[in-house]
């Protein structure tokens, strides 16, 4: 079974495709810039050969071209992953939020409509999926379009920790509640934590440190509680939308002469990593500016730092006991600094760092000394390859 996943973007497109019976990549494609007329980029590689191409200058007006670009190349006789495009049977897409279907489903017109009514709480995400996967629809007829949504890990977090303290019928009638986010990455460092100690962690916190972000408390493989709340404008602070923020701010900066649209802008655009610093949402950026003497930037990376250990120590409660304490994500993987200021900051509870095994680089590996009570892992999460299973599944519960 060869499933295709696809991840959109609000400008780019990212496809791997997999050979699912011995869960081989077969390709890995990405369309940068979409909506440019002669500025797009075009990257293709053939996992199995190695033969790559990459254009640039590209008019890529929207996702059909970006789309088609792909399946030229996925299919062609030079670079081609398959022989034909009609050996994809499945198109899965890492989904964020649907109200009423949490977990894998076939994008029927109903799962549709409710992602459409999803985008009122994830714009950002939403919106561009719907036009990818309507465009897949188009192209891939025979093909099965599958959501894998993001809140389907975080079902098993127990009733009193996904409520919010609001009159009820907000959470009965229009569905306000913490869903939590980022399922795809958790959900894979629960499978691999588990794998890679034996068993052994079985009170794991994970750390998904990217341009989005959360932390997520797991227990015995299972979501028990996350830092995302009803939207992706919760929890810590992401590279430009403000995390956590007091709701009365809203009426106060109405009061004071903002519009909505300024004020949504702030929160969710011009906020987090790049509101306090004032110049960047980029951690590596970050770094360098503050390495400079940037106080702003300094700031920024001690804010988000802040942000994370409150978290941690919060989930470490909740769990009432830390195995293992993950990072995952691009800044979870690649920042040595945020790693060892993090981990220096929750000592008391049981980390202890190794310096050199952090400032390495690789796969899957520990980050703490070998006399540590508990463990601090680097693991790079396969979303894509997360999504995959999660559609095979679906369809093999379809034939029986």
């Amino acid at each position: 079974m060869k499933i295709l996943v696809s991840n959109a973007g609000s400008t780019s497109l990212k496809f791997k495709l997999f050979d699912m019976e011995n869960e081989r990549a077969l390709c890995d494609s990405r369309v940068e810039r979409v909506g440019s007329a002669g500025a797009a980029a075009f990257q293709y590689e053939n996992l199995v050969t190695g033969k790559k191409i990459a254009r640039e200058g590209l008019c890529v007006r929207e996702y059909t071209d970006g789309i088609n670009l792909f399946l030229s190349a996925v299919a062609g006789e030079e670079l081609g992953a398959v022989g034909d495009i009609r050996e994809v049977e499945a198109v899965g897409f890492k989904t964020v939020i649907a109200r009423g279907f949490y977990g894998t489903h076939e994008l029927t017109d109903e799962v549709m409509a409710a992602l459409h009514d999803g985008a009122r709480i994830a714009p950002a995400h939403n919106i561009p999926y719907i036009e990818a996967i309507n465009v897949f629809k188009k192209l891939l007829p025979e093909a099965v379009m599958v959501g894998a949504f993001e809140t389907e890990f975080h079902q098993t977090v127990p009733l009193e920790r996904q409520i919010y303290s609001v009159p009820c019928e907000w959470y009965e009638k229009y569905g306000i509640r913490r869903y939590g986010y980022h399922g795809a990455s958790h959900g894979w460092i629960a499978e691999a934590i588990a794998k890679l100690t034996g068993g052994r962690a079985r009170k794991v916190i994970s750390c998904h440190l990217g341009g989005s972000g959360s932390l997520c408390a797991i227990e015995d493989g299972k979501s028990v509680d996350s830092t995302c709340g009803f939207s992706l404008q919760s929890g810590i602070p992401h590279a430009s939308r403000a995390g956590d923020i007091d709701p009365y701010t809203f009426p106060y900066l109405l009061g004071e002469g903002l519009t909505e649209a300024e004020i949504l802008a702030g929160m969710a655009k011009r906020g987090g990593l790049l509101g306090v610093s004032g110049t960047s949402g980029d951690m590596r950026d970050l770094e360098a500016a503050a390495d400079s003497g940037d106080a702003c930037a300094k700031l920024a990376i001690d804010m988000y730092v802040h942000a994370i250990v409150k978290s941690i120590g919060a989930l470490y409660a909740v769990l009432g006991g830390l195995d293992a304490l993950v990072f995952t994500g691009g800044i979870g993987e690649n920042s040595t600094r945020v790693r060892s200021m993090v981990c220096g900051r929750v000592r008391h509870l049981g980390i202890r760092l190794d310096d050199e095994k952090n400032a390495s680089r690789g796969g899957a590996r520990t980050i703490t000394r070998e006399d540590s009570p508990s463990e601090a892992w680097v693991i790079p999460a396969n979303e894509e390859l997360n999504v995959a299973r999660r559609a095979m599944k679906l369809l093999r519960g379809q034939r029986g």
